[in-house]
């Protein structure tokens, strides 16, 4: 991965290269960008500029993600074959998934490895092993660099037993911390980083390379890339799949339209349970997607209902639902509790909490909300 391959983010590549090129790399970075604006991507060309130079035998490892001096940890779930997981027991599946997904998500991971039903996390063994490879001198190059991605994966146990190294490495150790917000990440690991924000990738940048990437034309690739809203990822997904989003579609449309008839009809309460019930079944990564959609759904809702439907791109193909019809419904008088409880719900969710119950008070909630009428003063 070079710095040129990398969509967007000019600022923070120039930056790099010169720190790299002047030799004032801090021993200790994190990379903070939400899911497809380029942070692992940014990492490995980091990596590969400071691990090489020029040197193409050893380019041709690290994006072979093969380089003796290179080391990934990552959130891992035990499996049929794997116990006791930490990250260097599924090197092979990591690099499958990194040469082909660099901008892929946490989501992405746990779908590669075939158990989008669990919730990945960095344990203690992780910990152990990034400890005992930094006592050990470079092979090849001038450094050893460890990538750590989704570190705000890891358990208070494995933070723990990392701070010190992180504080102090030797002199040819350098880290790469990787998340999708400060906010989940322990303060203590947070304050010893030198941090960078990944901005979202502009619409004009995604458009021209789906463009080069696709051979699209201009309108489709333009509208792709106002859906995508800064993630080159979900851009992938959209121009490689037409109906990339039609489960969750589908599952929002029910929602929605049971949650309008519940006001003071008790069948219809009836089907927000099952629906609750329905959702609990799905893996916790796939429930948290289907939220975040969800409130994107409802942000395209309100562009439209204030009259910006040049913004909203959501093209909804099932169940002749028409975002036009539901947008007034959405207004200034409900979207922020409707923000604020689905925010909560996932928060809910990654601390595994009982799904059922999660999505019925969600459900419940906006039972209340949707029926909420907009005052004008």
């Amino acid at each position: 991965m070079d710095f040129k391959d990398i969509i967007g983010q000019d600022f923070l590549k120039k930056y790099f290269q010169k720190i790299i090129e002047n030799d004032k790399i801090p021993h200790t970075q994190l990379f903070v960008g939400k899911e497809g604006s380029g942070t692992l991507s940014m990492a490995l060309a980091f990596a590969q500029k400071l691990l090489c130079s020029d040197n193409l035998n050893c380019i041709n490892k690290v994006r072979k993600l093969i380089h003796p001096d290179l080391h990934f940890v990552f959130p891992t779930v035990t499996t049929e074959r794997i116990k006791k997981p930490d990250s260097d027991s599924f090197l092979n599946e990591w690099r499958s998934f990194v040469t082909t997904q660099s901008y892929g998500s946490l989501y992405d991971w746990m779908k590669h490895l075939e158990v989008a039903n669990k919730q990945g996390i960095i344990r203690v063994a992780d910990a152990e092993n990034v400890i005992k490879k930094v006592a050990v001198k470079p092979y090849e190059a001038d450094y050893k660099v460890f990538i750590i991605w989704q570190v705000e994966k890891m358990n208070n146990e494995t933070a723990n037993k990392l701070l010190k190294i992180l504080e102090e490495p030797p002199e040819d150790t350098k880290f790469i911390l990787i998340s999708e917000s400060t906010e989940e990440i322990l303060p203590t690991i947070l304050s010893r980083c030198q941090v960078h924000h990944f901005n979202p990738i502009p619409v004009a940048q995604i458009k021209q390379k789906l463009i080069e990437k696709f051979d699209l034309n201009q309108e489709d690739a333009l509208k792709i890339a106002h859906q995508a809203n800064g993630n080159w990822n979900k851009a992938l997904q959209l121009a490689q799949s037409e109906n990339s989003d039609n489960d969750f579609q589908k599952l929002f449309i029910d929602w929605v339209r049971i949650a309008f008839s519940a006001k003071n009809n008790k069948q219809s309460i009836r089907k927000l349970i099952n629906w609750a019930e329905q959702m609990s079944g799905l893996g916790r990564e796939t429930q948290k997607q289907f939220l975040e959609f969800a409130m994107e759904t409802f942000r395209q809702a309100l562009l439209i209902n204030y009259q910006n439907p040049d913004l909203s791109y959501y093209d909804f193909s099932v169940n002749n639902f028409d975002l036009n019809k539901f947008a007034p419904f959405v207004h200034s008088a409900n979207i922020e509790d409707i923000y604020q409880k689905i925010t909560e719900s996932i928060y809910h969710i990654e601390r595994n909490a009982n799904p059922k119950i999660i999505f019925l008070d969600l459900s419940i909630n906006l039972t209340k909300l949707i029926h909420k009428t907009e005052k004008f003063v």
